[in-house]
């Protein structure tokens, strides 16, 4: 039995960036679709879910950050960013939203190809243990299941994390009241090189996606060592 493809769709307004990531893409055994707006692209996610989105942030019929809003609310599916802004900024907010990396234009094809692997080998568990596809972890109201990447609030309110968003949450839920240095965090995401330059963003999303009003912080920082789940977790 052949194994299916992975796919991955694109949008981007310049119709030549879609045909070289295409083009990268093959040798790996990848196919895409490419989309020249968001409102399209949208549509798709509708009726199929990819194995990753490669975004573009100037589109014509929507701002790329709330495209990538948008996905997130939806799905977890890996997002990589393109954008001509090289800001520190801009790939802070890119990854606030809920994106997996972000790749600045001009770009080697065969580099944005080599982050979607990249992503897609920590999102199947290659650099974590094992787990059962209904595992889920439970915690001071709140439910975890690391096969989808869905968290679900005490109120029933069911929220998508990106892929470095689940590597991080995973590992303190993993070892609660424990504290976790930085290293054991990126060895724990398999040393991948965006997740090295965006730790502290994603507990900070991480955090905001757990606050309650005038609740307790779940996730504590300890200065000068790393972070700790500082509540009781139970996996069944």
């Amino acid at each position: 039995m052949t194994a299916a493809k992975t796919t991955a769709f694109i949008v981007d307004d310049e119709p030549e960036i879609g045909r070289l990531l295409l083009e990268a893409m093959q040798p790996f055994d990848m196919e895409g679709r490419v989309f020249s707006t968001a409102t399209d692209m949208l549509a798709a996610l509708q009726e199929t879910t990819p194995d990753a989105c490669i975004v573009d942030l100037g589109l014509p019929d929507m701002e790329g950050m709330a495209l990538i809003n948008e996905i997130r609310r939806q799905s977890s599916v890996p997002i990589i960013v393109l954008s001509a802004r090289s800001h520190s900024s801009d790939r802070v907010l890119g990854l606030e939203l809920g994106a997996d990396d972000y790749v600045v234009k001009p770009f080697d094809p065969r580099e944005v190809v080599a982050r979607i692997r990249s992503i897609l080998r920590r999102s199947g568990g290659e650099a974590s243990r094992p787990t059962a596809k209904d595992e889920q972890a439970s915690f001071e109201g709140w439910l975890y299941k690391p096969s989808s990447h869905c968290l679900t609030s005490p109120e029933g309110e069911e929220t998508f994390l990106s892929t470095g968003e689940a590597t991080l949450l995973e590992a303190l839920l993993r070892a609660p009241k424990r504290v976790l240095t930085r290293d054991y965090l990126l060895e724990h995401g398999g040393r991948d090189e965006s997740l090295d330059r965006s730790i502290d963003v994603r507990i900070s999303r991480i955090r905001k996606k757990l606050n309650r009003k005038d609740g307790p912080a779940h996730i504590r920082t300890i200065y000068g060592s790393g972070y700790m789940l500082a509540c009781d977790v139970k996996w069944g």
